[in-house]
């Protein structure tokens, strides 16, 4: 795997893909700095060597070059997070951005403009690569969040750098730590997946079987299964149409000895809100008019000791309504019971959009080995997929 350790950019222009596609609020100042202080590690690391910075990022998902989707908006928090001014230019290709690099120093960054500004980025058109291509002398791809894309920016720009490319730092810790799950594992490994669908999660249900020695279904796909067993989910979240499916899923499990944790019992609901009514049922026996929002005391005491003696977890989607206050207690049991085994020697991946907010939330992110920046690249490994930006760098 080609990494920046690889290369001296003294005097040399490092054109780095990042990922700032960052959340703003009204007056467009960034609410979350996760992303930026992610890439801030290799763009250090460029600029000690003495070399240059030229940064290219999206942001949002813009029509026609709105104002409230330009990067410009990013600057002041780059600049905060990274200790050094980010100069900013407004497009990211033309006379405007080649004077700009024209006039940048060793020790300079740039930040260039949206390149979702053009529709040729996300089309992957080769010509676009190729103007992006002309503004640095090695390609590093530090973007993990859109390394599942084959973006101008992301898989195609690398075939104009075939021999100076290589993944920045976040990007080669990504596939070192989604990779010490799926290869280099030791058991026994655990897999905790929830959230709402079963047709979301199939594929990685079905690849990582013959990789873990648990698997723990949670939070609103696990009604699908109950209800494919016989059981009575009253108003639950359910995929009807997936029942033959999560059979499927159990039958494929007891064939490879994996041993499949559903929950035996939940809090059940009359409303879908914080203030609803709640009481205590086993899995099987919710109510007419009732729902379930989150796994029950006895479902909480069972996911933890299978977490605690497991040697490696990966976290992916939460097991209960978690933004409802009264719905979380699933969430942070098992979210305690990861931090409890990571501290007694397990390796615990969280990624996955749902329970990366969880983790954060909760205020576990320092206590598991690895949460990921990137929700559907992590999926897409976890499924086995080859990301095109990833393929592009090992090309």
């Amino acid at each position: 795997m080609k990494t920046l350790d690889q290369f001296n950019f003294q005097n040399k222009k490092a054109l780095i893909r990042v990922d700032f596609n960052v959340p703003l609020n009204s007056d467009f100042e960034v609410t979350d700095t996760t992303r930026i202080e992610a890439a801030k590690p290799t763009i250090i690391k460029i600029l000690e060597d003495g070399g240059s910075c030229i940064l290219m990022s999206h942001l949002g998902r813009p029509k026609n070059s709105e104002e409230e989707f330009s990067l410009r908006h990013v600057v002041d928090a780059a600049s905060n997070i990274l200790g050094v001014h980010v100069k900013f230019v407004k497009d990211c290709v033309g006379d405007l951005v080649e004077e700009a690099i024209a006039n940048l120093k060793s020790g300079e960054i740039l930040l260039l403009e949206n390149l979702r500004y053009y529709p040729e980025e996300q089309k992957g058109e080769k010509d676009f690569a190729e103007k992006l291509s002309q503004w640095g002398d090695v390609y590093v791809n530090d973007a993990f969040g859109t390394a599942h894309r084959a973006h101008a920016s992301t898989a195609v720009i690398a075939q104009f750098f075939p021999e100076n490319k290589c993944f920045g730092y976040l990007l080669a810790s990504e596939i070192e730590n989604v990779n010490k799950v799926l290869s280099d594992s030791e058991s026994p490994v655990t897999a905790i997946i929830g959230g709402a669908k079963v047709s979301s999660k199939i594929t990685i249900i079905e690849n990582i079987l013959d990789k873990v020695d648990h698997l723990i279904i949670g939070g609103g796909m696990a009604f699908t299964f109950v209800k494919a067993k016989g059981g009575s989910i009253g108003n639950s979240l359910v995929e009807d149409d997936k029942q033959e499916l999560a059979l499927e899923i159990l039958k494929k499990a007891k064939a490879k000895n994996v041993e499949v944790h559903l929950p035996v019992d939940t809090i059940a609901a009359d409303d879908f809100n914080n203030a609803a009514n709640t009481q205590t049922v086993p899995i099987g026996e919710i109510p007419e008019g009732w729902m379930g929002v989150d796994a029950g005391p006895k479902t909480r005491e069972n996911f933890a000791e299978v977490i605690k003696g497991s040697k490696t977890i990966l976290f992916n989607g939460p097991v209960g309504v978690f933004e409802m206050p009264n719905f979380a207690k699933g969430t942070i049991a098992v979210c305690e019971a990861i931090a409890e085994a990571t501290t007694n020697g397990a390796f615990s991946l969280v990624g996955g959009g749902d329970s990366v907010a969880a983790v954060k939330q909760f205020d576990f992110g320092d206590k598991v080995s690895y949460v990921s920046t990137g929700g559907g690249a992590m999926l897409e490994m976890l499924e086995g997929k080859t990301l095109p930006g990833i393929a592009a760098i090992m090309e």
